[in-house]
């Protein structure tokens, strides 16, 4: 990671955290890192390894995907743009992904890859999902909702503050497009109570 890319995704995280409300003291709680280590990250100073990225992602309600792609959340909307030209590859949740378009758009779709079972934390953030499954089978587990099956060509569409993973029930590929809903400028996020 050079120092503009360390620089933009500084920016993404500030930017993130912002829109959330969030000190850095509460983000480096949430994350299990030090106040100092996500300070330096957020000017740009420092490099997070792949574990720290996700911790920090997690408890942003975001993916290491989305915030390496480095985008203000206060820039201008782009114009149109033709899919697949240099889309950002990462990773989201414990999947391999690509965003799919470039700038502060309403929505980030998101080419979704993966193989893994359902494991891990579940996610839960401000913003709504929609998912469709191209290839495969993905188990999404809802938490308290309980576990959906999604066969290729069905969809399943997660409000936001819903808790949520998923993954291959039998360690089957799969591949998912997921259409993440961006929160605004000046939009805060909710803790899924409904107020």
């Amino acid at each position: 990671m050079d120092s503009d890319e360390a620089e933009r995704l500084g920016a993404s995280i500030r930017a993130r955290r912002k829109l959330l409300g969030m000190t850095i003291v509460q983000l480096a709680e949430s994350a299990r890192l030090s106040h100092p280590f996500v300070s330096q990250l957020e000017r740009g100073l420092a490099r997070p390894s792949f574990d720290s990225l996700g911790r920090i992602a997690h408890a942003l309600g975001s993916s290491q995907i989305e915030l390496l792609s480095g985008t203000p959340l206060d820039v201008e909307a782009p114009g149109v743009q033709l899919t697949g030209t240099s889309p950002q590859a990462g990773t989201y949740g414990r999947n391999e992904a690509r965003i799919l378009v470039h700038g502060d758009t309403p929505f980030t779709p998101i080419d979704v890859r993966g193989a893994r079972p359902v494991e891990g934390d579940h996610y839960r953030h401000a913003e709504a999902e929609f998912a469709t499954v191209i290839v495969g089978e993905v188990d999404v587990d809802l938490g308290p909702e309980g576990v959906i099956t999604l066969r290729a060509d069905e969809s399943l569409y997660i409000p936001g503050g819903v808790p949520h993973r998923w993954g291959s029930h039998d360690g089957a590929p799969y591949r998912m497009l997921v259409v993440k809903e961006r929160l605004g400028r000046g939009v805060r996020a909710h803790d899924g109570s409904g107020s």
